[in-house]
C-alpha cells in the first residue's frame, strides 16, 4: 500500500484528505495569472506549487524593485513632497 493511500486512512479531524488538497491546489492555480488563461489545461499539484513559488518570487522582485524606485523619488524631491509621500503611504 502506498504511503499516501495509507495517510489517508490514519486521517483522523487534524489531517487533510486528499480532496481538501485537490481543492485547495485548485483554488491556488485560480490565483495565479498564468492559470487563468488556461482554465481547461490540467496540471499536477506539484506543477501548480512550483508555479505559486515562482509567481510568489516575481512578486517580491517587484515589490524590492518598487521600494528602490520609491527610495530614490523620495530622495530627489522637496521635503515637503516627501513628506507628503510617507503620509500616503501610512494610510
Amino acid at each position: 500500500m502506498s504511503s499516501r493511500r495509507s495517510r489517508s486512512r490514519q486521517s483522523g479531524s487534524s489531517r487533510i484528505s486528499d480532496d481538501q488538497i485537490l481543492d485547495l491546489v485548485t483554488r491556488l492555480q485560480q490565483l495565479l495569472p498564468e492559470s487563468r488563461n488556461r482554465r481547461s489545461e490540467k496540471v499536477s499539484a506539484a506543477k501548480a506549487l512550483q508555479e505559486t513559488c515562482n509567481y510568489i518570487k516575481s512578486l517580491h522582485r517587484e515589490v524590492d524593485d518598487l521600494s528602490e524606485r520609491l527610495s530614490e523619488l523620495l530622495e530627489t524631491t522637496d521635503t515637503t513632497q516627501a513628506a507628503i509621500i510617507r503620509n500616503l503611504l501610512m494610510q
